[in-house]
C-alpha cells in the first residue's frame, strides 16, 4: 500500500492543535482544500472539498488523546490519513501518517503538498489561538 510520512513543529501547546484537529467544523480554517465540513454525529462527517459544492465526500474520524493521534479516514478514495502530536517543548511535533490504495497511489506527490501546506496552517492557527 503506497504511503507517506510529512514532519513538522508548531510552536503552540499540544492542546491548541488537538482543539483544531479534533473538532472537523474548524478543518475548513486550515486544512487546504476543505470549503464546508458537516458533522454527521459522533466520529463521522462530511466534507466538501473547495471548488466543488455537488461532491460531498463522507469521512470516519477517530481521536485517541492517549497517543495525541487523529485519523481521518476518506469513504469516498479509502485514503487514511493519521494526525499525529507529541508535545515537543513548549511546542509540539506533528507528524502526518498517510495511506493509499493502490488505485490512489497517483495523488501520492499531490497529497503530500497539500498535507504539507496543511500543516503549515495548522501550526499557524494554533499559534494564534
Amino acid at each position: 500500500m503506497p504511503g507517506f510520512i510529512v514532519n513538522g513543529r508548531s510552536a503552540a501547546a499540544v492542546e491548541q492543535v488537538w482543539k483544531l484537529l479534533f473538532d472537523p467544523s474548524r478543518f475548513p480554517e486550515w486544512w487546504e482544500g476543505v470549503e464546508t465540513v458537516r458533522t454527521d454525529g459522533p466520529g463521522a462527517y462530511t466534507q466538501w472539498p473547495t471548488g466543488y459544492p455537488d461532491f460531498p465526500m463522507p469521512q470516519l474520524v477517530r481521536t485517541d488523546r492517549t497517543t495525541g493521534r487523529v485519523t481521518v479516514s476518506c469513504q469516498v478514495s479509502d485514503i487514511d490519513i493519521a494526525w499525529r502530536l507529541v508535545p515537543d517543548g513548549p511546542g509540539t511535533a506533528i507528524e502526518v501518517r498517510v495511506e493509499l490504495p493502490e488505485v490512489e497511489a497517483h495523488r501520492t506527490e499531490p497529497l503530500r503538498a497539500v498535507l504539507t501546506r496543511s500543516m503549515a496552517a495548522l501550526s499557524a492557527v494554533a499559534e494564534r489561538s
